[in-house]
């Protein structure tokens, strides 16, 4: 085991959801790892890393005091009021303790811009309130020393089990239809390799802002046939949805900020990951 893998304490903020999850098994081997979770279940309340923690309720500063992390990544969900709260107290105890704050944002940081995919440098602007939620927090951290964070816009994630999966298998299963956006054209990611990335930022000291979406950009509605023709052979219900009568992008490609080659994932990757 390296020793650079030794000397970090690791808290995952929202470690009980799908992706913060993920992330928990990735780095739990290799580093001092604390995760919070919000809705008591056996499996969080045995493991004596994880701390219940409701963002509504509850003062991060307690968790982040008992856990004394120089790592903080950020996988919370909930409340947009009670989580800006809470990054502010998170920003205030690393800038205090000198920790690393790694925040997983949003393709949803450009939906308003349309016409064409978004690169780390652009300026972000978002018509949605999730978007404007995600931009707020990316900007109150932009303010800390720049070592001190790192960004992380993600595309749509996909994995074996994940929610969208999962949703999908539901719907077909219900003889409901499956929305498909034709005019979206948008990039992927998978979620065992968003842990590799993570690890690789923390391993390698690295910050700043990283888009971590495929390489490539696919159509919404060609991506999402070919995950429903893994699943059944069946007929399935398509329903397909238009926002607008022009192409639309909301896709986050790396330009300036890219990872090692074995790092970097396509569509056709992600797409092969599913059908295992």
């Amino acid at each position: 085991m390296k020793k650079t893998e030794q000397k970090h304490r690791v808290l995952i903020l929202g470690a009980s959801g799908y992706i913060g999850n993920a992330i928990y098994k990735e780095l739990s081997p290799y580093f001092r790892t604390f995760g919070t979770y919000n809705t008591p279940k056996k499996e969080f309340e045995s493991n004596k890393q994880f701390f219940q923690y409701n963002v509504e309720q509850d003062d991060v500063y307690e968790v982040l005091e008992v856990c004394k992390p120089s790592i903080i990544i950020s996988a919370l969900r909930g409340d947009f009021n009670a989580q800006t709260i809470a990054h502010q107290h998170i920003a205030e105890y690393a800038l205090a303790f000198g920790s690393k704050i790694i925040f997983l944002s949003s393709a949803n940081a450009f939906d308003a811009y349309s016409q064409y995919p978004s690169y780390e440098l652009d300026k972000t602007l978002s018509h949605s309130v999730y978007g404007h939620f995600k931009i707020k927090i990316e900007n109150m951290l932009l303010r800390l020393p720049k070592k001190q964070a790192a960004i992380l816009r993600l595309p749509m994630v996909f994995g074996p089990n994940c929610p969208r999966i999962q949703e999908i298998k539901q719907l077909i299963s219900d003889k409901e239809s499956v929305e498909i956006f034709p005019n979206l054209i948008m990039n992927v990611t998978l979620d065992k390799k968003i842990t590799q990335q993570i690890h690789y930022i923390i391993n390698r000291d690295k910050s700043g802002v990283f888009h971590l979406g495929s390489t490539d950009l696919v159509h919404h509605d060609e991506f999402i046939k070919d995950i429903v023709t893994s699943i059944t052979e069946g007929e399935v219900l398509l329903k397909h949805v238009f926002t607008t009568n022009e192409d639309r992008y909301l896709a986050v490609l790396p330009k300036f900020n890219k990872l090692p080659k074995h790092l970097q994932i396509t569509s056709e990757k992600v797409l092969e990951e599913l059908q295992k």
